[in-house]
């Protein structure tokens, strides 16, 4: 089992100094990978309800970029995985985005983990000028047309939603065959998303739902003719290291724990405190 870290509620996001420190924790600790979140805006007064929880947790809180700030952290790290928990796909220009996701996975020597989903709030797109409808195919057809810039030398795609001929997009990832996409979502159509597209797959679900969505992930994998066991299964979460064994039983492999914490120090005593917890629950 890996271990990564996600940023939580309240951190100081906007301090230099705080999130280089959080990383490089993260990475002396033994932590696998560390994971930014994603909103460009938040409108005020929206109606669309957060899927997780009564309110978003950093409804109030800065939300600076992710890649930039996985840019920022790459200078300061050299091992720790640089990921986006979760990038709202449908909202980017998909070859701004391949550009973008490319030139730091070469900058970062390969690091690069690319979450994403659909996304869930209404007035945001509105606000992008982006279509709310037809998301879930838009967010598909950008994958596949990423994947295209990634991998091919004379790059073309033609979708509903994107398409284009002969394009040159250098650089590209230094993984083979591009960055590694994650699916989040809680849905049914994420799974099945994971199952036909993802190179990984993190459920934001509890109890029974983790079997139902695993299960349709499964499916919709063998359906495309793809190999269910080849698809990371990620859990996320609060620092409780005692599920380990359980989600292990749902073939779990990498684990991200939210830590939120004021300052380096008290972000440094909740990895080290999971670290520990960790060796003990799979001793």
């Amino acid at each position: 089992m890996r271990f990564g870290v996600t940023l939580g509620a309240g951190v100081p996001v906007m301090s230099p100094e705080f999130i280089v420190g959080y990383a490089r924790a993260a990475e002396e600790l033994g932590f696998d990978s560390v994971w930014f979140p994603d909103h460009v805006v938040i409108p005020l007064g929206h109606s669309s309800q957060y899927p997780y929880g009564e309110q978003m947790p950093y409804e109030d809180d800065p939300n600076p970029d992710p890649l930039i700030m996985l840019s920022y952290v790459a200078a300061a790290t050299s091992t720790i995985r640089l990921g986006t928990s979760i990038l709202i796909l449908p909202q980017r220009n998909p070859v701004v985005l391949a550009k973008q996701v490319a030139t730091l996975d070469v900058l970062s020597g390969g690091r690069v983990d690319l979450g994403i989903g659909i996304g869930w709030l209404r007035e945001e797109f509105e606000a992008l000028g982006v279509p709310w409808r037809q998301r879930g195919r838009r967010t598909d057809e950008y994958i596949e047309a990423m994947r295209a810039l990634w991998t091919q030398d004379e790059a073309s795609y033609e979708g509903e939603t994107v398409r284009f001929e002969r394009l040159r997009c250098d650089p590209r990832p230094l993984q083979p065959g591009g960055v590694p996409i994650i699916i989040g979502g809680h849905t049914l159509p994420a799974a099945r998303r994971a199952g036909r597209l993802g190179d990984g797959f993190l459920p934001n679900a509890q109890g029974r739902a983790w079997r139902e969505l695993l299960t349709e992930m499964r499916d919709a994998a063998e359906a495309a003719g793809r190999d269910p066991d080849a698809i990371e299964i990620i859990a996320g979460g609060a620092p409780d290291p005692s599920v380990i064994e359980r989600l292990s039983e749902f073939g779990v492999t990498r684990m991200n724990f939210v830590i939120s914490a004021q300052d380096v120090d008290g972000a440094r005593r909740a990895m080290s405190s999971i670290m520990e917890q960790a060796g003990r629950s799979s001793a």
